[in-house]
């Protein structure tokens, strides 16, 4: 036999086990399956969680009804959040605002009781600055009623206070209707907003972008 038909044998010849070249290859094929299970089990590694159907306010309570169930990925951050494999604790109500499509926080939850803060209505004849919504910071102004029938000097009252929810009020004499504000407010400071209340206070809303008073 020719060296050159003997080369060609070997060419067709079926490759061994023991082929070395062989062996490679199986190698390399189960790594790049091994791969791709591992992409695609990471890639499924998704729970059930709850997320805010509409905006909740600090005090209201949280149950099924105002959420949703979301598959999300969250891997070292998943205790953060309320899953539904952890269940919805019952009677919780919310301790901080959740927005809307929001994932419940678990520290967004809470005892009644435990509120640090409470909403307080507080009628606003003046028209609302456009920023002043649900879960930004506004400072409240009062002015007292003097012994003239008039008003005093305007007294900063609650620095920073965080709106929980603003809806539309009655109608005014004027024909425009007043808002009211529902602000949160310590049980420190109670006492003095519902003071000037009562004793027919004015008050003025104004947005402040800074954020929490001090």
């Amino acid at each position: 036999m020719s060296i050159t038909t003997a080369a060609a044998a070997a060419r067709l010849k079926r490759p061994s086990w023991k082929d070395p070249r062989l062996l490679v290859g199986i190698l390399l094929a189960l790594a790049s399956l091994t791969g791709v299970i591992a992409v695609v089990g990471s890639a499924d590694r998704t729970i059930q969680v709850y997320a805010a159907r509409e905006p909740i306010a600090v005090g209201q309570r949280v149950s099924k009804d105002v959420l949703d169930v979301v598959k999300v990925r969250l891997d070292d951050v998943e205790s953060s959040y309320v899953t539904v494999a952890e269940g919805l604790p019952e009677g919780q109500v919310a301790v901080q605002r959740i927005a809307k499509n929001q994932l419940v926080p678990q520290e967004s939850l809470g005892a009644a009781d435990s509120l640090d803060r409470k909403p307080v209505a507080i009628p606003i004849q003046e028209s609302l600055p456009a920023q002043a919504v649900a879960g930004s910071r506004v400072d409240v102004w009062v002015s007292l009623p003097d012994a003239r029938n008039g008003f005093g000097t305007p007294q900063l009252l609650l620095p920073g206070a965080e709106i929980a929810h603003v809806t539309e009020g009655a109608s005014s004499l004027g024909g425009s209707k007043e808002k009211v504000v529902l602000a949160l407010v310590t049980d420190d400071q109670m006492p003095k907003l519902l003071g000037a209340q009562a004793n027919k206070a004015k008050v003025a809303v104004v947005w402040n972008p800074g954020g929490a008073g001090k």
